[in-house]
């Protein structure tokens, strides 16, 4: 299926890309090295969607997709409120503790196969139907050894309820390989607003089923039909919206490339998903099912909204990074454009929903489950690191770097381990405090590493990010301390629009710095490509 071609160009928008390349280019020269060109990323003149119009491509592609995961999140944000008044810690505690098993095969089932089909330079029809059958095939491997395994899961955790729940949930395995090579293609095609449109409305019908089942008193079986049914309406609309039925698998099909590629890819996430999930299954092993679900709550509070905007930028800047490997100073200035619109959009509200633990979890959870908002607050603040350090695995996964992308994985992975298991002998806070600090570690070296391979702005992409964080934490610091000073009585809504409020108002000070309004002028610059 073919790129859509490119809008109208405004005649501003050239302008604008040139002068982020020349400057992506200056910071190039003042390291002293040539930039790096691919030969065989370069991209031909007839790729129509590698035009002048990219720029305006990818942010109206972005703001498409955060968009699209903005309704999906509000939908997710509803069902954490309604659902939490209708279920109880033990009912998350059991689907947090599956998910985690579960999810491990996730990756396998994936294979790395859909970022391979989206970052390679080309891709036939008979490799598109490989592809799908690889991944169909894994899908049914896995759910039939998570049905064999489910028991002895349970007899480790010592919660036999887990057996059932985790043979049930082996179906997404089926469903999600199926689909995987369908969102894969309508991301190649740039289509954003499609897939905007199913990722926002397959939630909803999950949502209704389980707020059914719930209030018919089916417990943690609730959550279960609710990512199934979310599972089988995305696969649904993601079939019909493809257009492509998949060939019959032949042999002599040029895959090793691939192949290689998405193997990278799995040691990569297998490491990623290790450190990811350490908190849930410590907390699972030493505490207990109660205090899972508790913590489950306020991760969940934080990491529906957050992902359902990290993870379709991403979807939007490695098609696009990709088209742009043959021109290196626009390609950077891309890459800078992205960490800034990152940053003081997405790190500036988790600073501020940190700020605002107490009377967001008052608000979105109910009384009962305050407990969680500290927790809420150092997950915010965690995520708001991590967040940037997306930007140099865009490099890693454009540059088809992904074996030193399983490099530092092994290292950033064992960093956080090491916080999150130090964090454990002080309970849940401790955790979470854990989760926070290993980024803070993290993501400078991480730049550090990627450096080793790539020449890259690093000055700039460092001195951006520092920006960022002064403008986060002084966002957050005012909001925190309005709550503990002032608002605290107050109700929650109140509360949050004072301390909301309060943060942006301190931020607004850091305009006095010369490198901050040339930001804000920049996120003012993409904003303006969205239009017509």
């Amino acid at each position: 299926m073919g790129a859509e071609e490119p809008p109208r160009r405004r005649p501003r928008a050239p302008r604008l890309v040139a002068a982020d390349a020349q400057g992506a280019h200056r910071a190039l020269r003042r390291s002293g090295r040539p930039a790096l060109v691919t030969a065989s990323h370069q991209t031909p003149p007839s790729d129509p969607a590698a035009g002048p119009g990219l720029g305006r491509r990818a942010a109206r592609g972005a703001a498409v997709s955060v968009g699209g995961q903005g309704v999906k999140a509000i939908v997710q944000m509803a069902g954490v409120v309604v659902l939490a008044r209708l279920l109880s810690p033990a009912d998350y505690g059991i689907l947090a503790l599956t998910t985690v098993v579960v999810g491990v095969g996730e990756i396998f089932r994936d294979f790395g196969l859909s970022t391979a089909a989206v970052q390679a330079r080309t891709l036939s029809g008979q490799q598109r139907s490989q592809l799908f059958w690889i991944n169909l095939a894994i899908g049914v491997l896995l759910a039939g050894m998570v049905v064999v395994a489910a028991p002895f899961v349970a007899q480790f955790f010592g919660q036999p309820a887990l057996t059932d729940v985790m043979r049930a949930l082996s179906l997404t395995f089926l469903l999600n390989g199926a689909a995987t090579q369908y969102r894969a293609s309508l991301e190649r095609a740039l289509r954003f607003k499609r897939i905007a449109l199913i990722d926002a409305t397959s939630p909803v019908f999950g949502l209704a089923v389980a707020i059914g089942l719930a209030l018919a008193g089916a417990g943690v079986w609730a959550l279960v039909a609710q990512q199934l049914t979310t599972g089988l309406v995305l696969m649904v609309m993601l079939v019909v919206s493809g257009g492509w039925a998949p060939g019959l698998p032949r042999r002599g099909v040029h895959m090793d490339g691939m192949l290689r590629f998405g193997w990278n890819m799995v040691g990569n996430q297998l490491v990623g998903y290790a450190a990811n999930n350490v908190d849930s299954l410590l907390i699972g092993w030493r505490l207990g099912i109660a205090p899972l679900g508790v913590y489950n709550r306020a991760f969940q509070l934080l990491m529906q909204p957050y992902n359902q905007i990290r993870v379709p930028i991403t979807r939007v800047a490695i098609p696009i990074l990709s088209r742009l490997q043959g021109e290196p100073d626009r390609y950077w200035a891309f890459l800078l454009r992205g960490q800034i619109a990152l940053g003081y959009t997405l790190c500036a509200a988790l600073f501020l929903v940190s700020g605002s633990a107490r009377p967001v979890t008052s608000l979105l959870l109910g009384a009962p489950w305050l407990e969680a908002s500290p927790l809420l607050a150092l997950l915010a603040i965690g995520a708001s690191l991590q967040s940037l350090a997306m930007v140099a695995y865009w490099v890693y996964v454009t540059k088809g770097l992904t074996g030193h992308l399983f490099q530092w994985s092994l290292i950033s992975a064992a960093l956080k381990i090491a916080c999150i298991v130090a964090g454990s002998f002080f309970g849940l806070v401790g955790i979470a405090t854990g989760y926070a600090a290993a980024p803070l570690v993290a993501w400078p070296l991480s730049f550090l590493w990627l450096s080793r391979k790539v020449d890259m702005p690093l000055p700039a992409i460092y001195a951006g990010a520092l920006r960022i964080f002064l403008v986060g934490g002084l966002a957050g610091g005012a909001s925190f301390a309005l709550d503990v000073f002032a608002t605290h009585g107050l109700p929650d809504v109140v509360a949050i629009v004072l301390n909301t409020l309060a943060g942006l108002t301190a931020a607004a000070l850091a305009l006095i710095l010369p490198g901050v309004r040339s930001d804000v002028l920049r996120i003012r610059e993409t904003v303006g490509m969205l239009r017509p």
